[in-house]
């Protein structure tokens, strides 16, 4: 059986394995605290229509999975110690039970125990950690028994190299089989393993392909080219990377996210990085229809507004750039006039902003009403369409023109490895009067740490940013 159908189908056991134990803790719940609830207390009574509240328990379970899922619990990560595991179940339980508070209030369901909502997300997390820690144990196991093993080098087979496979040696269980060391200044065999030196760094694509290696560990720091361009091979063959961080002897005892014994170690990405992509379009998908479906309204009467300012059609198409450099049209509401790219021309050398960006803060192309729209980035209001479609992410680097940044090279542009979105950082810390060089800065630091939390950070920043309509035009 093939690893990513042997995967899927360990993701689905994990699922269903959630799914009893969050059953059985809605169902002990409810047992205990019969007099609470306005039904009476069966398996079956969850869902059934004399459960007032049967819309609420509907939800909860696929939220609590889906909370899971972004958490990345239906894996299991080896370098994780099991208290790490455990808090992003806790996390993820109380996450979704937070939802849940809001969508009753939302839907104004009323007299739902409060005492209830809080000991099902105690005692969710309490089964979903319990199973997990028997879990943990089985595959320790099996692991260490050569179940799933994966093959590795280690970038320098200085002090900190053989210690570290030293280390992993220790370790059966995390499944790491140590095949050799890459080093431009010695050859032979190092350690009690006697792992051997398979070549220099600058081999490291045709030794990792002859060696099956699946993951590689950098103990050494070499010029910055040759540091970048071994990280960018090994994801361009889908290969972990984890980097020693230098000093670590002189740090601080620290719980660190990733440790191999008394090396701590940094995760630079997985290859697993297409499921965030996946996971973060499902989150989208789900806000922009509940946002559309709340804005509809506005949108016609802006449209109105649009078309009776001024003559020509209530939205404008523009080509840009998304994901991996794949063109699409993006939506606005018409701000300016209809022969404003024709205009264009004559106004480049007025241009304010640095940059492959053409921006002037009295712009003659742009009508009364669009100034209003800009202003506040009501214009910008219809590309919640454009996030159905999946052209676009709610939060994301702004996509840019085409005709404006053509002459950039798009092979290394790092802001189309995900999809373009209606706000970001740069929204948030400045707007147009943001320098081009700060935009794309911004933009690379939040692709390098994005996580579900900054996108919520993102969003709820957005609103006062524009309200005040500052560094808007």
């Amino acid at each position: 059986m093939k690893f990513q159908q042997r995967s899927i189908i360990i993701g689905i056991a994990y699922i269903i394995i959630d799914v009893v134990c969050i059953l059985s803790a809605f169902y002990l719940v409810l047992l205990f605290r019969p007099g609470t609830v306005p039904f009476s207390v069966t398996p079956y009574s969850l869902f059934s229509d004399e459960n007032p509240f049967k819309v609420l328990f509907l939800l909860w379970t696929p939220l609590i999975l889906f909370f899971y899922q972004t958490h990345g619990l239906y894996q299991t990560r080896r370098e994780f110690i099991e208290g790490v595991e455990i808090w992003e179940v806790i996390k993820a339980a109380f996450l979704s039970t937070l939802f849940i508070i809001v969508t009753a209030y939302l839907l104004k369901i009323q007299d739902f125990p409060r005492s209830v909502m809080v000991l099902n997300a105690v005692v969710v997390a309490f089964f979903c950690s319990v199973w997990r820690v028997f879990k943990r144990l089985l595959v320790n196991y099996l692991v260490s028994r050569g179940y799933n093993n994966f093959n590795t080098v280690i970038v320098g087979a200085g002090k900190v190299g053989v210690l570290l496979a030293e280390e992993i040696k220790k370790r059966p269980a995390l499944g790491i089989r140590v095949v050799g060391f890459l080093d431009d200044h010695k050859t032979g065999s190092y350690g009690s393993g006697r792992w051997p030196v398979l070549g220099r760094i600058d081999q490291f694509a045709s030794i990792a392909q002859k060696a099956f290696v699946d993951k590689v560990f950098i103990s050494v720091y070499t010029e910055k080219d040759a540091f970048v361009r071994l990280l960018e091979q090994a994801r361009a063959m889908n290969m972990s990377v984890r980097v020693v961080p230098q000093g670590y002897e002189l740090m601080a005892r620290d719980p660190a996210r990733y440790n191999i014994g008394i090396i701590p170690v940094l995760a630079y990405w997985d290859s697993d990085y297409s499921y965030h992509l996946r996971a973060k379009r499902v989150f989208d998908c789900l806000l922009a229809w509940l946002i559309f479906l709340c804005i509809w309204p506005v949108l016609l009467v802006l449209a109105v507004m649009v078309r009776l300012d001024s003559p020509g059609p209530a939205l404008y198409r523009s080509k840009r750039y998304g994901l991996r450099g794949k063109m699409f049209y993006m939506y606005k509401f018409r701000s300016m006039v209809c022969n404003a790219d024709d205009m264009l021309c004559q106004l480049k050398e007025k241009n304010e902003v640095d940059g492959p960006i053409f921006k002037i803060r009295k712009d003659p192309r742009i009508t009364k009403f669009g100034k209003c729209l800009r202003k506040y980035s009501l214009d910008e209001l219809p590309q919640i369409l454009n996030v159905i479609k999946g052209d676009m992410s709610l939060v994301g680097p702004r996509p840019l023109p085409v005709e404006q940044i053509e002459r950039e090279d798009l092979q290394q542009f790092k802001r189309l490895e995900v999809r373009p979105g209606i706000t970001g950082l740069w929204q948030i810390r400045g707007r147009s009067d943001l320098p081009f060089v700060r935009l794309v800065k911004w933009d690379i630091w939040y692709i390098n740490n994005w996580s579900f939390g900054l996108d919520l950070y993102i969003l709820l920043q957005t609103l006062p940013v524009v309200l005040k309509g500052k560094g808007a035009y």
